[in-house]
């Protein structure tokens, strides 16, 4: 390659003064002429723990071929990741959102201690890909990502395809006798045939896809599947495409615009992605400079018609996007209806170019924009006195009939308590499940709560149950589920002073969300007193520094990290 502009490793690798800096680097067993060209960091989360990461050695091989094909120099160092799947429904998922927060301070300890002149970031599942993007936009470094791919859905006889959905409502069936045992087994061996992030349109894939429409991935970033070749081939040109990005000195926030993040925000409507992209997209606007609201989010919802209902909201997985063209495609359809800003910039040019040539809808599995699923986009932002600050909920994936709800509150003071209830039998059809303490502080760490939410599912109650919490719901989950509701218990909002059997309505198509209990009765009463979850380490520290689910559960103010790049 032909280097036009300075490199930013000259700071660590040139002049007399860096003689020791160079001696370090041969020891890495480089050469005089790798000291020459630019340096990329390339940043793999893989480990033997998540399904989506396992192979992550063999996309980053990949990646760092086409750096060396493109003549610059590829250095790799690790980021953690957690298994949300795993992590579901013990104390464990606590330290899932906290994980995303460590993985962008992380690369930026990484980042900015070693003077990278770009970054390629490879995520892969739920608290990696926002924790990158939110990295990316504090250091403003040349970028470009490429994903572990999804998983393939798998197959159960007599089932079709289905995906770890699958299991979680296959338990809740299980315990209301609607399968046996064996029955429970065969879905649990079958339903994750491969690598890759899980097969629906959950958090995992719901990021990459919109990781894509930002801008900063590759075509088919977020939908070639993990097992496919043409991941490989995929992640060697984005290692090929970051030397050219260097070169040109197109940083990430040249693409991270609010025109690219209201782009995926349109895709996410459209695609009725998980409601956890809403916290995620909050966080990473405010690093790239961007007041990104709810009330804005819900605006884009209310423009954008929902046309795709992927798994869990539908029968489509992943793969089956990916086979109709995938975000590409998706993209080309809202650009009729001019719903995307086509002049945004992206790693390979403008997104008009991305998509010339696409024709957009399939009819299927995306449909046209004259027959949408909904006229409104999959997601929800909900309000009223249990939420004066906001609350969201995965619409498109809402029973029809429970789309207006209004029933007794079954109050609960973790999700522990609220599974226990549900497999004990005890929750009714017509109830409201209330899960407090559960949001950024309460928790801390909002636990995704998808076990139950499949348990409802699984035993036939999501037809007739609906579940508020100021924790999150798993981007599997399906069914009336609001979560976020702001401000939290733990930050004293309403939903602290809930009382068992106090009635409650949820008008999803009105946008609202009401304790029907008198403002005299409430002034009455105290709020429940927060639990004692006897907290030390990172948890202790997390629930110091966390914003409220309505900021994006955000932590500190970077603005000094921004202003000491600009000098």
């Amino acid at each position: 390659m032909t280097q036009t502009t300075p490199q930013r490793s000259a700071a660590m690798k040139q002049g007399s003064n860096r003689a020791p800096h160079r001696s370090l680097l041969y020891a890495l067993g480089l050469t005089e002429a790798e000291l020459e060209r630019p340096f990329v960091a390339v940043v793999n989360s893989f480990n033997e723990v998540v399904p989506g990461h396992v192979h992550l050695r063999d996309i980053t091989e990949a990646v760092k071929a086409g750096i060396r094909m493109a003549g610059a120099v590829p250095l790799e160092f690790p980021a953690i990741a957690v298994c949300d799947g795993l992590a579901m429904n013990h104390v464990g998922m606590k330290y899932s959102l906290v994980s995303r927060d460590h993985i962008a301070d992380s690369c930026e300890i990484m980042l900015r201690a070693h003077v990278f002149d770009g970054v390629v970031f490879i995520p892969s599942c739920d608290k990696t890909v926002p924790g990158m993007l939110m990295a990316a936009a504090r250091l403003n470094l040349p970028s470009i990502f490429v994903s572990g791919g999804p998983m393939l859905p798998g197959h159960v006889e007599g089932s079709g395809s289905m995906g770890l959905m699958g299991v979680f409502e296959g338990v809740g069936a299980h315990a209301a006798g609607r399968i046996t045992q064996e029955e429970l087994t065969l879905i649990e061996q079958a339903v994750c045939p491969t690598c890759g992030s899980c097969a629906g349109m959950y958090t995992a894939n719901t990021m990459n896809c919109l990781t894509e429409a930002m801008g900063l991935g590759l075509p088919g970033n977020g939908s070639i599947p993990a097992v496919m070749a043409g991941r490989r081939r995929l992640a060697k040109a984005a290692g090929a495409r970051i030397v050219e990005l260097i070169d040109a000195n197109i940083t990430a926030r040249d693409i991270m615009t609010p025109a690219a993040i209201e782009n995926a925000l349109a895709v996410d409507m459209a695609l009725g992605g998980s409601t956890n992209s809403v916290l995620h997209l909050l966080a990473i606007a405010r690093e790239a400079g961007y007041t990104l609201t709810l009330e804005r989010i819900g605006e884009i919802a209310e423009r954008t018609p929902q046309l795709c209902r992927l798994d869990p909201a539908g029968s489509h997985f992943i793969t089956d996007l990916d086979r109709v063209g995938g975000i590409r495609a998706l993209l080309a359809e809202l650009a009729k209806a001019e719903l995307i800003d086509v002049t945004a910039t992206t790693v390979d040019g403008s997104v008009a170019a991305r998509i010339a040539g696409s024709p957009g809808a399939d009819g299927t599995v995306i449909r046209p924009l004259a027959d949408p699923w909904s006229p409104n986009g999959g997601l929800a932002i909900l309000r009223g006195n249990l939420a004066p600050n906001g609350s969201v909920v995965k619409q498109g994936a809402v029973l029809p009939q429970m789309l207006r709800h209004e029933g007794p509150a079954r109050v609960f003071e973790s999700e522990e308590e609220a599974c226990e209830a549900i497999f004990g039998g005890r929750i009714r059809p017509g109830d409201v499940v209330v899960i407090r303490f559960e949001g950024p502080r309460g928790g801390p760490g909002m636990r995704e709560m998808l076990s139950p939410t499949s348990a409802l599912a699984g035993m036939g109650l999501d037809d007739s149950v609906a579940l508020v919490t100021d924790g999150r719901f798993s981007g599997a989950s399906r069914g009336a589920s609001i979560g976020h509701a702001s401000p939290e218990a733990a930050a004293g909002g309403l939903i602290a002073y809930v009382h068992e059997g106090d009635r409650i309505a949820i008008d999803i198509p009105g946008r609202s969300i009401e304790l029907l209990v008198s403002e005299a009765e409430l002034a009455r009463r105290e709020p429940a007193p927060q639990p004692d979850r006897r907290l030390g380490g990172v948890l202790a520290r997390y629930q110091r520094e966390v914003g409220p689910a309505d900021q994006g559960a955000a932590l500190a103010d970077y603005d000094s990290v921004c202003e000491e790049e600009k000098r």
